[in-house]
């Protein structure tokens, strides 16, 4: 049987009771509620949450949970003509959400910028037979084995022709981003680089619930190796979080900023 952390939406396999406790959310870089460790099965969830859609363009879609369910990210559907690829994941694999891929030409490849991000992405590789592509830095944080899970090493990884996954590191050691080459470069950026209320500028942090920085060497590294890749639009990790011009320049203008009230 499946259960879900409601904290953070990562999924165990259990026989019994559920574990003690999350190892995700026991990690400075998330947190356990005040009121305690909780779980939820999937059948609960698919009966109290569904997920909703949105289309960016012609071939980026964008799908999160309502109400809001655990980190509360959302998920990204490309549409390449190599084949559709998903990019985070969401824990509410529900009917409509199926079918809705399905009719969208189903998916070719997952790949998850970080272990927050993880929750149920076996059952979403399976169900969909694609590979899931995770950093090796990460393998520690994967709860639930799976044989479709690809340990990729090194700083990019080639999913098709116009679409890498670059590993920057920061927030975790694989915290990886998405470069899409097309209308002037597209980055799919979860939260290794997150982009601020008001859409008008991003920041990096090692713990976000915990509000604890990251090193300026990290941050002007992260700046830097993206800097390397041409991109006008970022699209964050929750609804929202939309660059949809100039988003290199405030991007290295944030960087910068960041470094300087570090001192």
């Amino acid at each position: 049987m499946i259960t879900l952390c409601k904290a953070c939406g990562t999924s165990y396999n259990i026989t019994d009771a559920p574990p003690a406790h999350c190892p995700i959310c026991g990690d400075e870089r998330q947190y356990v509620p005040a009121s305690g460790q909780a779980w939820v099965n999937v059948d609960a969830l698919h009966a109290s949450h569904t997920n909703t859609w949105r289309q960016h363009d012609d071939a980026l879609f964008s799908l999160c949970t309502v109400p809001e369910f655990a980190i509360g990210q959302r998920a990204f559907l490309l549409r390449t003509p190599e084949g559709n690829i998903l990019w985070d994941c969401i824990a509410n694999l529900d009917d409509a959400t199926k079918t809705i891929i399905d009719a969208l030409g189903g998916i070719k490849a997952i790949a998850i910028s970080h272990p927050h991000f993880y929750t149920t992405m076996q059952d979403w590789a399976e169900i969909f037979d694609a590979p899931i592509y995770l950093h090796a830095s990460d393998r520690e944080w994967v709860m639930r084995d799976s044989p479709r899970i690809v340990f990729w090493e090194g700083d990019s990884l080639e999913l098709t022709r116009d679409v890498h996954v670059l590993r920057l590191g920061g927030h975790f050691p694989g915290g990886c981003v998405l470069h899409w080459a097309r209308d002037g470069g597209i980055v799919l950026s979860g939260d290794i680089v997150q982009v601020t209320a008001g859409a008008k500028a991003v920041s990096f942090m090692w713990s976000y619930p915990n509000l604890l920085p990251l090193p300026a060497a990290t941050v002007s590294d992260i700046v830097r190796r993206l800097g390397a890749v041409e991109f006008k639009q970022l699209y964050g990790a929750f609804e929202g979080g939309d660059i949809l011009e100039n988003a290199d320049e405030i991007v290295r203008e944030s960087g910068e900023r960041y470094v300087v009230c570090l001192g």
